[in-house]
């Protein structure tokens, strides 16, 4: 697993979150005086990760000029958007740099303390093209809702709805196997999460449920809560 590279996504506009932070991306938005984005890498460290591609796009410049600067024991490349042109797009637009098979993608404004170890094993073992991270539905939570069927096939993935008794909440963490490519044809603007997932339901996803909770930081009042959310992680 150590040589598994790391993509995170990270290029999006950020517009709920700009009442209170203006100057940078959201990914680098400060939790507890650290960036969060360095957080999050600072987690993956801690399981052997060593190679990250950060997919960047809106202030993009920012993300290389902070890890241009930064001493940090990782190999950090930069995937960078001319036109935002959806998440689907972005982890595209990354594949010449992808080596590792399979590979992990993140959303670079979440977060949930995970086994990756685990959950790694998980993709491997299901034989997947792809793995999504599961956490519990929550009322207000802003993510992809799946269900699943008794193999944890990932039967059903829909973006933003309201969850519904016996569904999972996409925790915007992924294992992905190269194959997955395959499946994005030739289109330049699409969602991984409308437009990709879908399409792989019932025979090609899986979903991994983590008992944890999960954050994202796109709303001032999420961004509150990842001060204690984040503070011993």
């Amino acid at each position: 697993m150590k040589d598994t590279d790391v993509i995170i996504l990270c290029g999006g506009l950020g517009k709920r979150l700009r009442p209170v932070v203006s100057d940078r991306p959201k990914s680098l938005a400060r939790i507890n005086k650290t960036a969060f984005l360095d957080i999050l890498i600072g987690y993956l460290l801690s399981f052997g990760f060593k190679r990250f591609i950060l997919c960047c796009g809106y202030m993009g410049d920012l993300i290389r000029e902070h890890y241009n600067k930064a001493s940090c024991a990782s190999k950090i490349v930069f995937s960078q958007e001319t036109k935002l042109l959806g998440t689907g797009w972005a982890l595209k637009n990354s594949r010449r740099l992808i080596r590792s098979n399979p590979f992990l993608v993140l959303n670079g404004d979440s977060f949930l303390k995970l086994n990756l170890r685990n959950f790694y094993k998980f993709h491997l073992q299901k034989n997947a093209i792809l793995s999504i991270a599961l956490s519990s539905p929550k009322p207000d939570q802003n993510s992809g809702v799946v269900t699943l069927d008794n193999k944890k096939r990932i039967i059903e993935f829909n973006e933003k709805i309201k969850p519904a008794r016996k569904t999972y909440c996409s925790a915007g963490i992924y294992f992905m196997d190269q194959k997955i490519f395959k499946f994005m044809g030739k289109r330049k603007v699409f969602s991984l999460e409308y437009d990709l997932f879908p399409t792989l339901t019932n025979k090609y996803s899986y979903g991994y449920y983590c008992k944890n909770s999960f954050i994202d930081i796109g709303t001032p009042q999420n961004l509150m809560k990842a001060e204690e959310f984040l503070k011993h992680v």
